[in-house]
């Protein structure tokens, strides 16, 4: 297959899980809107599952046919993308308000499961590691089945605190456009659909670019698997600050990264453990910093363009960072 094929195939993917979470998306809330589910509830676990449906399909894929530091680095280079990016790109066209729950809620629960990843897979690290081992650079750690199955059983508590909150301040809204109960179940069937073949796509021809470059599957799966899996994140939250709606824009951002850690890995290591390099150890460390700053920056409630500005300026060094090393 020759290389223009791959560029070809990868881009017909991600038009795939793009188009696929859109319709995953539209199809999910009208749904819910049919059996009267808040809108709060829709927004925060809806809408975040739909737009890190392409996350998910590209790291389970990459799971099952071992491609581990696709699995792992997709999830860390997407959710460092839609913290200094997609929250960057949407602060720079208007500043955003930080809504106070995600601020005292959500924003620290995401960072602190993000430490304690940190601390399962650099375990080997903290207990004193032989450095000089010629495996150090690809089996420093593992994410394994049973730490799978605990991320899973953890998020499954957040979505039910998520709902149980969400019922005590219920209000009456009732947004988007009705469709039929047929119509949503056909939106549903092929977003999934397109997802699921998309992310296949996705992670067969990006490992083969990978190759032919001599790229490690670390350093493009933190890079054009990332950012193209993040693509309805950019998208959704984008579209959402310029329509004023900027709560939607940062709960979007923040409730897709815990989805991406706690859901897409714990799927994905429950399937087949995750081996764990020396680089992504590091991305995971980079993840923490950058998530602390954004925290640092919403503590004001709103996020400026300036601060906007920082923030793309570091995801662009985080870049360059990933390449030169």
């Amino acid at each position: 297959m020759s290389i223009i094929l791959n560029v070809v195939l990868l881009i017909v993917g991600f038009i795939g899980l793009i188009k696929g979470a859109d319709f995953f998306v539209d199809g999910s809330s009208a749904l819910a809107r049919i059996f009267k589910v808040p809108g709060v509830i829709i927004g925060l676990t809806i809408v975040a599952l739909g737009t890190s449906a392409p996350e998910l399909a590209v790291s389970t894929a990459a799971a099952v046919q071992g491609a581990n530091e696709i699995a792992l680095s997709n999830v860390v280079g997407s959710n460092i993308f839609n913290l200094l990016c997609v929250l960057g790109v949407c602060a720079l066209i208007r500043p955003i308000p930080v809504d106070k729950s995600i601020v005292k809620r959500d924003f620290p629960f995401s960072i602190l499961i993000t430490i304690g990843l940190f601390i399962a897979v650099g375990i080997r690290i903290f207990s004193g590691f032989d450095f000089f081992k010629t495996d150090l650079l690809e089996n420093i750690g593992v994410i394994s089945r049973p730490l799978g199955i605990v991320m899973l059983i953890i998020f499954t508590a957040y979505i039910i605190t998520l709902i149980v909150l969400a019922k005590r301040s219920e209000t009456s809204e009732d947004s988007g456009k009705n469709m039929p109960v047929w119509k949503c179940i056909l939106l549903i069937t092929v977003g999934l659909a397109c997802i699921i073949i998309g992310g296949q796509l996705v992670v067969e021809n990006a490992k083969a670019i990978a190759a032919f470059f001599g790229m490690s599957e670390t350093l493009i799966g933190l890079t054009i698997v990332a950012v193209g899996t993040s693509l309805p994140e950019l998208v959704t939250s984008v579209v959402a600050a310029r329509k004023g709606e900027n709560g939607l824009a940062v709960g979007n951002v923040v409730g897709s990264n815990i989805f991406n850690i706690l859901f897409i890995l714990g799927v994905s290591s429950t399937i087949h453990p995750i081996a764990v390099n020396y680089a992504s150890v590091i991305d995971l460390f980079i993840l923490i910093i950058v998530s602390v700053v954004t925290y640092v920056f919403s503590l004001t409630k709103k996020i400026s363009r300036a601060e906007g500005a920082v923030m793309v300026l570091m995801y662009a060094a985080t870049v360059i960072f990933a390449i030169v090393r």
